[in-house]
């Protein structure tokens, strides 16, 4: 009976009418604006926490990695899910190459003889977890193949500062075997810049600071790494190359395309790599003399951290089956009503390393929900007016496969076609976290005001203005939040299914998800992330799984039917000159730096300052950066503030006209608002990487899923190559100018239609 009053009350709120003060959606007139919130209100109360509960136990009931049996059941029983909703729905299918190992090794020979397990043991009560047959082994995917023993030395994260932190202790990683800690930037850059500096080999492990009892309770009784737990995952060197399937770099693989060999694929390593466990990491750490790590290089297991090299010596074997395996995307569609040829898509991926209720059917669920209550809403008489595309990706884990074959074979027709593409990739509990290309920031920010937070009861929008201010570090911060009227949203870097909607094809992306309050790390990519474990220790009631997909559905509702494409440009802007201002900190600091170490070492410091007893080498001389020229930068950023703001004046005095807009000045609009992302890619492509067309967003070459903005000035800046970076810093001012012009037509037509 409880039940029922509850279920009758949730029916008084849905037809509840809205108040005449709700103000007025970006993009909407009013009577639209009025009718799309009585829509959003209908969608907003069907998503099913119990549903998303029951899709999850049956997708994640089973490993699902690429190339397995329950990988092509999942493709197919989401298949019959969305044909059951009503939309329009089939299978495409890409062959890419999947290595799976076939013959694995780490073991120490030297001072004494211990060979790591490499194993994660089923635990007790969680029944998948014993799935022993089914699940792939503790592997990197797209390691070369490799047989190598060599002394082992200790390289902290295995980023390229570490290495300068090695030099300085007077340790060298040339013809060794490196170990690295997971964490701090993508898996794949440890071993390419392990390669870079000489070493023959390398092994990753989790330290339990970062993931494991340091955090919490491993698990079972908590949710962080057990000693046995290893991650998985992908070394694919994709930011220096491409994403995708390595065999057919830049063209989607079709049975038919023409492959190159593996030895002739630039994003295979260059070097063997394994994972393992902190439980095996443990004897080989420990068997390590040389100096001893610096403070910020300890982790939390009971030993001193020495990095060596020696006296551990260890053999390191990996041999992989190098096969063919299909992927299977799962595309589904609902017509639009009256814009057709503009295209909202949305995806999430739906493979797994292993179970993965985590990553990603926690969101993949929430997608679903989207699906079901979009098929409800048709039924009731709603009419998108543009087409909405929903993906279920497969092969997102091995390094974005599907997403990538898929958006390469129809590229064409997205450049034309494809309004946004919205992603998500797992979800958890606590604050909502956006990223995405700032043209939409304000359009997500309106979003996020109108979702109602699980916990708190307060906008989601709040709840993060909220954090952000209780986690800020000074007056100054928290000041900066509260003055802007829209919370900031962070820069697309890679690491998931937008990368080659934003980063190659131009098409304006987000990525949204809810995290934040519960340890997650620690059973990423491994056997026990599952759905015991998700329903005991993250969002366990789904009821920000409903959030997710209120929040998603609720975008691609105003995307599908503004009447005017909710982009902004004052937002994007103000992020173009913040950018602009970072760079030009960035290398005053770098001449700061240069000078200031030239000085200590004229001045006799570091000889003035050793340790006899832990002595450091002093760092080598350098250069003192030139200064670089900003003023092309500098002028196209602030014509970009000026057309910008006059577009705004424009549209809110056309918007407040009582005739409105005609519908041809709406459809050259959209039009031109479509291409606004498109503007600033160049086809040319970033320095050695010439996949990556946009000169705004990119992952970096040495951070992997993390952003670079204005990534061409920027890592021209980071890697010391001064003549490149003012080059690009002429080839972003190029792409701003662009932009601006584009603004300018739009402002333009709207000045003309009054």
């Amino acid at each position: 009976m409880r039940r029922l009053l509850f279920f009758a009350f949730l029916l008084t709120l849905v037809a509840a009418p809205l108040g005449a003060d709700e103000p007025l959606l970006q993009g909407f007139t009013n009577p639209s604006s009025t009718a799309e919130r009585q829509w959003e209100q209908k969608f907003r109360a069907l998503p099913s926490p119990q549903l998303m509960r029951d899709y999850m136990q049956r997708l994640s009931a089973r490993p699902h990695h690429v190339g397995s049996p329950y990988d092509k059941a999942n493709a197919e029983w989401i298949l019959s899910k969305f044909k059951e909703f009503g939309w329009d729905a089939h299978i495409e299918t890409f062959e890419v190459l999947f290595p799976t190992p076939k013959e694995r090794l780490v073991e120490m020979v030297e001072p004494t003889r211990f060979t790591a397990k490499m194993q994660e043991p089923p635990v007790a009560g969680d029944p998948t977890s014993g799935q022993t047959s089914e699940q792939l082994p503790t592997y990197n995917a797209y390691s070369i193949d490799g047989d190598v023993t060599a002394p082992l030395v200790f390289v902290n994260y295995g980023l390229p500062e570490d290495y300068d932190q090695l030099q300085r202790l007077g340790v060298s990683a040339k013809g060794a075997i490196v170990i690295a800690k997971y964490g701090h930037s993508w898996r794949g850059i440890k071993p390419k810049v392990a390669g870079e500096h000489g070493a023959i080999g390398c092994i990753i492990y989790s330290d339990p600071r970062d993931d494991g009892y340091f955090e919490d309770n491993t698990f079972p009784q908590g949710p962080t790494r057990p000693a046995e737990g290893v991650q998985r995952g992908s070394v694919m060197d994709f930011a220096s190359s491409n994403p995708g399937d390595p065999l057919t770099p830049g063209i989607g693989a079709t049975p038919n395309a023409k492959r190159l060999s593996v030895k002739e694929a630039p994003s295979i390593t260059k070097i063997p790599v394994l994972p393992i466990s902190y439980g095996d990491a443990q004897p080989l750490l420990a068997a390590l003399q040389g100096p001893v790590a610096p403070e910020a290089w300890r982790g939390a297991l009971p030993i001193t951290y020495h990095v060596g090299p020696g006296p551990a010596k260890v053999h390191l074997v990996i041999k992989s089956n190098w096969d063919i395996k299909p992927v299977n995307d799962v595309i589904a569609k609902i017509p639009g009503s009256t814009q057709p040829d503009e295209w909202i898509v949305r995806g999430n991926h739906h493979d797994g390393w292993v179970n993965g209720a985590d990553d990603p059917i926690s969101a993949q669920v929430d997608m679903l929900e989207e699906a079901r209550a979009l098929g409800q809403l048709r039924k009731q008489g709603w009419k998108p007016k543009r087409t909405i595309i929903y993906a279920a990706w497969d092969g997102e884990e091995p390094m974005l496969l599907g997403s990538t074959e898929w958006a390469e074979e129809h590229g064409d027709e997205l450049r034309q076609h494809a309004v946004a593409y919205i992603n998500t990739d797992g979800n958890g509990r606590g604050y909502l976290g956006v990223e995405g290309s700032h043209t939409l920031e304000h359009f997500m920010n309106g979003v996020a005001r109108d979702i109602q937070d699980p916990e708190s009861g307060v906008s989601v929008w709040q709840r993060d203005e909220m954090g952000r201010i209780a986690q800020a570090k000074s007056d100054e911060d928290r000041k900066k939040i509260r003055d802007r009227a829209d919370l900031r949203m962070g820069a697309l870097g890679s690491g998931t299914d937008y990368t080659t909607f934003v980063d190659h094809l131009g098409v304006a992306s987000l990525n949204l998800g809810y995290g934040g309050e519960d340890p997650d790390a620690g059973i990423y990519h491994s056997i026990y992330d599952d759905f015991y474990w998700y329903t005991h220790f993250s969002d366990t009631n789904f009821v920000y799984g409903k959030a997710l997909a209120q929040t998603a559905g609720t975008a691609v509702m105003r995307l599908a039917d503004a009447d005017l494409l909710p982009f902004d440009f004052s937002d994007f802007a103000d992020t173009m000159q913040l950018y602009l201002t970072q760079l030009k900190k960035l290398a005053q600091d770098k001449r700061n730096e240069a000078i200031e170490r030239d000085r200590e070492l004229d001045d006799g410091l570091f000889k003035a300052v050793n340790d006899p007893r832990r002595p450091k080498v002093a760092p080598p001389r350098e250069e003192v950066p030139p200064y670089l020229n900003f003023a092309p930068l500098e002028n196209a950023v602030a014509q970009l503030d000026r057309s910008a703001k006059r577009y705004q004046e424009t549209l809110q005095k056309a918007w407040a006209a009582p005739q409105g807009l005609p519908a041809a000045t709406l459809d050259g609009l959209n039009q031109k608002l479509m291409q606004s992302e498109r503007r600033l890619t160049d086809d040319a492509g970033l320095p050695r990487r010439s996949w990556y067309k946009h000169m705004i967003y990119a992952p970096g070459v040495y951070s992997g899923y993390g952003a670079k903005t204005m990534p061409g000035v920027r890592e021209g800046i980071e890697q010391k190559r001064w003549p490149e970076a003012n080059a690009e810093i002429v080839r972003v001012a190029k792409v701003l100018e662009n932009e601006s012009a584009l603004i300018d037509s739009a402002t333009d037509e709207l000045a003309a239609a009054k």
